[in-house]
């Protein structure tokens, strides 16, 4: 019996460390979240007070702000078209390019665009600075999505080359035999069974090219400056405001935390498998 209770007794305190654990790590990650959104209901004076009060009462003035002074809705319409047009540009691009390293083994190739997301995003900024003034597309989408595809096509191709490798080649033989061609083979054998990979990978392109600040504040202009540029306006030279800083970032992560919610099933099984094939 006492080797019983003792087992029973161990195995108690082992659950309790891994849940201890798990909120200490989810903690972590969550705080800065909980701590943004607090703020965005605080005054300046509030913000900057210490120790930081938790118990205050709420104001939507820097809601108001966010609204009201800036071209919120105007940015936010920027940043869907921007982002959307990049993850799906980099899809068309990406899809087919990790297909064929994963069937082929191009390896030098794979290095190489791994190579692009891992130069820093500003050496890109002149080079794209002065070819697209010469070509007229600053301050345009397509000028945006062209930059972000440095971004979304790299992680594209890195999460899906495990994918499609996993993919059995004795299907695809079978279907060559049937008389399907090469592209009829990736299009209806090896697409649908990565979709879960499909959707990580979308997302997560997607969340990079929503938070891409660097870009839209070189390359954009008045029509199509994005949400992350939208923070940088309550930075003034002699002022900086706090309140609507905090109210403009909760603003630019909820549409990405919607997003994710709502395929988050596909998302994590994605993830999953990604992390137990990789």
């Amino acid at each position: 019996m006492r080797g019983v209770s003792g087992n029973r007794a161990g195995r108690l305190l082992r659950r309790a460390g891994f849940y201890l654990g798990l909120v200490m790590v989810l903690g972590v990650f969550i705080f800065p979240f909980v701590w943004m959104v607090l703020n965005s209901f605080k005054t300046h004076d509030r913000i900057t007070e210490y120790p930081p009060v938790f118990w205050f009462e709420p104001t939507l003035g820097n809601y108001r702000n966010v609204f009201q002074q800036a071209q919120f809705f105007e940015y936010t319409w920027n940043s869907f078209i921007v982002s959307f047009g990049a993850v799906g540009m980099g899809m068309v691009l990406g899809l087919p390019a990790a297909y064929a390293i994963a069937r082929y083994g191009h390896r030098g190739f794979a290095f190489g665009v791994l190579a692009c997301r891992m130069i820093p995003g500003i050496a890109f900024l002149v080079p794209w600075f002065i070819v697209f003034r010469m070509m007229g597309l600053l301050d345009s989408y397509v000028g945006l999505i062209l930059a972000h595809l440095v971004i979304t096509v790299p992680l594209i191709v890195w999460i899906m080359i495990g994918f499609f490798e996993e993919v059995p080649i004795e299907l695809e033989e079978a279907a060559r035999i049937d008389g399907c061609s090469r592209a009829g083979v990736f299009l209806r054998i090896a697409l649908p069974l990565v979709r879960p990979g499909l959707v990580s990978a979308g997302i997560l392109a997607l969340i990079f090219s929503w938070n891409s600040f660097l870009f839209p504040l070189i390359l954009a202009g008045v029509n199509t400056k994005t949400l992350p540029v939208l923070v940088y306006s309550f930075m003034t030279f002699d002022y900086l405001d706090l309140g609507g800083i905090y109210a403009a970032s909760a603003l630019i992560t909820l549409p990405v935390v919607l997003m994710v919610l709502a395929v988050q099933r596909q998302f994590i099984r994605g993830l999953t498998i990604g992390g137990v094939k990789g």
